[in-house]
């Protein structure tokens, strides 16, 4: 049995030729286009010497050629390996190196670190996506050469299995170095297949990819989830609300999916008014738990439901979903997708059962879940330890089945023997009507082992107090759960997906002076 995850993309482009896959800055590409466009590519590679189950990495933001690289790739028989626009040499030196990638596929803002990393690496084809009006690379050879020479004489779709790997996708790497994880082309048909028909999805929608198509979500949830069902996609290279806010206008954009801090940012903007988003019908949040105050304040502003999923890159996106705004639970991540499994394992790995209200780690097996991680199998073994993947989320299923998100399992802060979750301290510091964004660790303490710091960036054009901000949660929380140290930063960190990155934080916490003098039990 063959299944090649560019499938999708075939009988896209043959059951509506005509219709935009993708829209962008200065034009259009249709499905007929694309599919043309990516066999010519696949042809290409082969050329090159490129071969089925060959990885290739592709280091582009969301401009067309990524989503040509992708198919193309998949066509040839070979292995994607998508990675982040921002990395530094080292980093890419050791992803390409892990993914025994064969050659590289970046863009002219990424390419001084990425000929670096190549050459660490030993990767000696590189190929280079210039912006218009930009000179030639002055390292590698322009993309134009797989899209040059002669034309395939048939349409190129290489046969493959469907537990074959189609695409390696690295951790984060919050623990340790990042990890490759295999999502085969099964799963991620299957991801793209089951929450497509729960978010929706229709040849008639245009749906926003803003979210980086490096990333899993952005990549299975959009790219994938589009082209399956053949809508259009809306790509933005660069989320800043004004430019997401024009182009949901210009484009008629009626789904927008994002991460908590793109609503915080959409929410906050003084002028949103000004656009019309009459288009929308939808929009979907994933990739961190969004802030009740958020959520409410988001939909009463602008009249569009937010339905929130859940999932990570090692179960290829989508793990659960709120299918509706009718069926949903406000502030759940909804329940397992079809095919997909989750359960609550305490401490001593014994399930939990539902409506139980037992914190617990999030375990998951089923069609969604990866192969394992690329060439590293103790770190698979541990994952999957007692047959399901360990998540590393803290949460629990309610008497109806739904799945709430309580924190992650590190960000755990616990003081003087309390568990402490910073996900409800952030809930509780997003209610104050002059905080933007919010992000709690723990720091190190003489007496209680860990005390509670949040970082809180402000809403433009206010100011408030620390002690202030203190006495707002000491009213609103138990009293070993407030925090007794804030620090007001211009901007938070960030992760290339939007998600407020904790680790800076924690590093900053870590080098700063212990909290002892200044807590109170």
């Amino acid at each position: 049995m063959s299944l090649n995850l560019a499938t999708m993309l075939r009988e896209a482009a043959r059951s509506n030729p005509n219709k935009p896959a993708i829209l962008y800055d200065g034009g259009q590409i249709t499905y007929r286009e694309l599919d043309q466009l990516t066999d010519h590519v696949a042809a290409s590679l082969r050329r090159e010497g490129i071969g089925p189950h060959d990885a290739v990495a592709v280091q582009v933001p969301n401009l067309p050629h990524f989503v040509i690289a992708y198919f193309a790739i998949l066509k040839n028989g070979s292995v994607v390996v998508p990675l982040n626009v921002l990395l530094k040499s080292r980093e890419i030196d050791h992803q390409l190196r892990d993914s025994d990638s064969r050659a590289l596929i970046t863009w002219s803002g990424s390419l001084d670190e990425a000929a670096r990393g190549a050459a660490e690496a030993g990767v000696d084809q590189i190929f280079v996506v210039t912006l218009p009006g930009e000179p030639p690379p002055a390292t590698g050879r322009p993309v134009e050469e797989l899209l040059s020479g002669p034309a395939p004489m048939r349409s190129v779709l290489e046969p493959t299995e469907p537990g074959d790997p189609a695409v390696i996708v690295f951790t984060s790497g919050t623990t340790g170095r990042p990890k490759g994880a295999e999502l085969t082309h099964f799963q991620l048909y299957m991801n793209a297949e089951i929450p497509g028909r729960l978010f929706g999805i229709l040849p008639d929608d245009v749906v926003m990819v803003v979210l980086p198509l490096f990333h899993v979500f952005g990549l299975s949830s959009e790219l994938n989830i589009c082209v399956r069902f053949g809508a259009t996609m809306s790509l933005v290279p660069r989320f800043t609300p004004d430019k997401v806010l024009e182009v949901i206008q210009r484009d008629a954009v009626t789904v927008f999916e994002g991460v908590p801090t793109m609503y915080i940012a959409l929410l906050n903007h003084p002028d949103a008014e000004r656009y019309d988003l009459s288009t929308l019908r939808v929009a979907i949040s994933g990739g961190a738990p969004l802030p009740a105050e958020v959520l409410d304040d988001f939909e009463t502003r602008f009249g569009v439901t937010i339905l929130e999923g859940y999932g990570l890159t090692e179960t290829a996106s989508t793990t659960s979903f709120n299918i509706s705004a009718e069926e949903r639970k406000i502030y759940s991540v909804g329940k397992p997708i079809w095919g997909v499994e989750v359960e609550i394992w305490d401490e001593q790995g014994q399930p939990q059962h539902p409506g139980s209200q037992h914190v617990g780690e999030i375990v998951v097996r089923g069609v969604n879940t990866m192969r394992g991680y690329y060439r590293n199998p103790e770190a698979t073994d541990e994952a999957f330890a007692g047959g399901w993947f360990h998540t590393g989320d803290l949460g629990y299923v309610d008497e109806d089945g739904y799945l709430f998100i309580v924190d992650r399992k590190k960000d755990l802060v616990i003081r003087g023997g309390y568990n402490v979750y910073p996900r409800e301290v952030e809930e509780v510091l997003y209610t104050h009507p002059k905080v933007a964004e919010a992000a709690v660790v723990g720091i190190p303490h003489p007496r209680l082992g860990e005390e509670l710091k949040a970082y809180v960036q402000l809403k433009p054009g206010s100011s408030l107090g620390e002690e202030e901000l203190i006495a707002f949660t000491k009213e609103r929380l138990a009293a070993y759960k407030y925090p007794r140290v804030i620090e007001f930063w211009d901007e938070l960190p960030k992760l290339a997906t939007g998600k407020i990155a904790k680790e800076p934080l924690r590093e900053h916490a870590r080098g700063a002076a212990p909290a002892g003098s200044r807590a109170s039990a």
